[in-house]
């Protein structure tokens, strides 16, 4: 009997000390709760007590977030326009803005027209695009040019540099009238650019396309009568890169 009775006894102190060790426990997590209770009261209460000065804080940062989401538009934007291609700009042979059978003088309303017209257009559109250059392409329509020598090979930088009017070059072919007819409307543009102070910063490139490519871009069959829908001017936009030799 004695060794169940000091069994039970022992077995009774063991119970009480785990009771003890629990209310210990549960003592410190209320403890541990009432000072993060206290915390935040703490918190609501400076908050409470300090409207103005967090409505400022708070107006501050939708102001930089504003900011933030500004900057990262225009740079999507920038990124999505430096991708795209720009609209080609045509001047047709036709009304007004016709050149002469044979020759590249332009007239003075097609002048003004590039002035008041184009002029406005190209910088729009090479300021939207981040363009540097800017490619004036001639394209004729595939009537023979006659039996005229050309005289491009000795007189075209002569036209470039000014020192030589357009109407001084003859075409032997049609890709000399074209390459003619698109150098007399980058010397408009040059001319505009020097007097101007407009078009600031834009190079341009004279080119020629013959009687080759269609309106729609595709290569032309052979075709000698007179077409005018063939015969026009296309402005198009690039960006110059930097030359690298392949080898």
């Amino acid at each position: 009997m004695a060794r169940r009775y000091r069994y039970t006894e022992d077995k009774e102190d063991l119970n009480v000390w785990q009771a003890f060790t629990d209310l210990i426990s549960n003592a410190f997590m209320i403890l541990v709760l009432f000072l993060f209770l206290t915390i935040i009261i703490s918190q609501i209460t400076n908050s409470q007590n300090k409207p103005d000065q967090n409505s400022a804080n708070l107006a501050l940062k939708v102001k930089e977030l504003e900011q933030k989401v500004k900057y990262l538009e225009t740079e999507l934007q920038s990124q999505k326009e430096s991708t795209d291609t720009p609209p080609i700009i045509i001047i047709k042979d036709e009304g007004d803005y016709r050149f002469a059978s044979g020759s590249a003088e332009i007239p003075a309303t097609m002048s003004n027209y590039i002035l008041q017209q184009i002029v406005p257009e190209i910088e729009d559109r090479t300021k939207q695009y981040n363009i540097n250059v800017v490619e004036i392409i001639g394209h004729t329509d595939g009537q023979p040019n006659g039996n005229v020598t050309s005289n491009l090979d000795i007189n075209l930088e002569k036209v470039v540099a000014g020192s030589l009017s357009v109407g001084k070059l003859q075409a032997g072919s049609n890709a000399d009238l074209g390459l003619m007819r698109a150098l007399s409307v980058v010397r408009v543009l040059r001319d505009i650019q020097e007097k101007e102070s407009r078009l600031r910063g834009l190079s341009f490139r004279a080119y020629s396309a013959a009687q080759l490519i269609l309106p729609n871009g595709q290569f032309a069959s052979i075709a000698r009568q007179e077409d005018v829908t063939r015969r026009r001017i296309e402005i198009r936009f690039t960006r110059l890169g930097e030359v690298r030799e392949v080898k």
